[in-house]
């Protein structure tokens, strides 16, 4: 059975979000809100790989 990615939630693909992190990184963090952006691309980075490995968990018990 696949999971249901409703309720694990919607969210980008770590990747896609951890290309996101490095192209800020890049430009540095010392401009205004890169840091704040930089600790809420963390926190959805969190989430995108736990939703992953959620469903990865799903994907080898089936």
């Amino acid at each position: 059975m696949s999971p249901d990615l409703a309720s694990l939630g919607s969210v980008r693909p770590s990747a896609v979000v951890n290309a996101e992190i490095r192209a800020l990184v890049q430009g540095g963090l010392h401009r205004v809100g890169a840091r704040a952006r930089y600790a809420e691309l963390v926190e959805e980075w969190t989430r995108a790989v736990a939703v992953e490995r959620r469903i990865g968990d799903v994907g080898e018990a089936a």
